[in-house]
């Protein structure tokens, strides 16, 4: 088994114990009211997207997410949550320094002995969700469970679904395809943001991602045959039978959207196996981008 199978097999374990720790760290994280924005690179930054979207749709302030490197200086925020499994990553680190003394910080981390615990305000370390693959999936998820439990959307029925996601064998015919698209609406666009990089991480995929809607503007012309489309969460009325129109696999998101993500990590490993490679090792890929001064 790779390092990415037994770290994505874990998350419903990971997610439990995330949804105990939030309730420990209530001052670090963001109050009602309180306008926050969320930030990351890569999958965290996806995170950062769904943990927003989250948090602004159950009324409890604005909140917007962006990558580390485009944050809008500009702007004002009450707190800026950075989420940062290496506790290494330049961008994020960079732009905690330069908030610091302005701007109150709290930092989701999976190594308590990196630079992060000095330049975040707060930290919360998540050293149970570590990973030693390049490829992340447990540290995101459980991260983005923290969050939706400080917001109180968390259940126990979420890590159901995510047993079930490991448990239940993927669709017939869908590693044999060829491109993959993820589509998603609200918070569920970042989840889908997620699981087409993790595709094209891990198995050297083509695949794409879209907010649901947004498909049918052009991008549901390259489907074919050889397409799957897959819906995080509650399709928009008539979509299935558009794409099921062009020949394309529909997948339905049956599951908590979080859990899906779950089976397309799944995706992402089997489609590798079958094309002989090795997800533990992605093409030119790193666990920590840190670039030269």
């Amino acid at each position: 088994m790779t390092y990415v199978e037994d770290e994505l097999n874990s998350q419903p374990e990971c997610w439990t114990r995330a949804a105990e720790e939030a309730a420990r760290h209530t001052a670090a994280l963001p109050a009602a009211g309180e306008r926050v924005a969320i930030v990351g690179c890569g999958t965290s930054y996806f995170m950062a997207q769904s943990a927003a979207a989250l948090r602004e749709d159950a009324g409890l302030g604005e909140t917007d997410a962006f990558a580390a490197s485009e944050f809008p200086h500009g702007r004002a925020y009450d707190r800026v949550v950075a989420l940062t499994r290496s506790g290494t990553t330049t961008e994020v680190l960079g732009l905690l320094s330069e908030l610091k003394g302005r701007t109150r910080t709290v930092a989701l981390t999976a190594d308590p002995r990196t630079p992060v615990m000095a330049a975040a305000d707060d930290v919360v370390v998540l050293d149970f969700a570590d990973e030693r693959s390049v490829v992340q999936t447990r540290f995101a998820t459980t991260a983005l469970t923290l969050l939706r439990a400080h917001l109180g959307l968390h259940t126990d029925a979420v890590v159901e679904d995510a047993r079930t996601a490991l448990a239940d064998p993927l669709p017939e015919g869908l590693v044999e395809r060829t491109q993959f698209t993820f589509l998603g609406r609200g918070w569920t666009v970042g989840l889908a943001n997620e699981a087409g990089l993790k595709m094209r991480e891990a198995s050297l995929s083509w695949t794409e991602a879209y907010p649901a809607m947004e498909y049918r503007h052009g991008p549901i012309s390259i489907s074919t045959a050889g397409t799957a489309t897959w819906m995080f969460g509650e399709a928009p009325e008539g979509l299935a039978e558009q794409v099921r129109d062009t020949g394309a696999m529909w997948v339905p998101g049956g599951l908590d959207p979080l859990a899906e993500l779950v089976r397309a990590q799944r995706l992402a490993v089997a489609v590798a196996a079958a094309r002989g490679l090795d997800p533990d090792r992605p093409r030119h890929l790193t666990r920590s981008v840190v670039l030269a001064p």
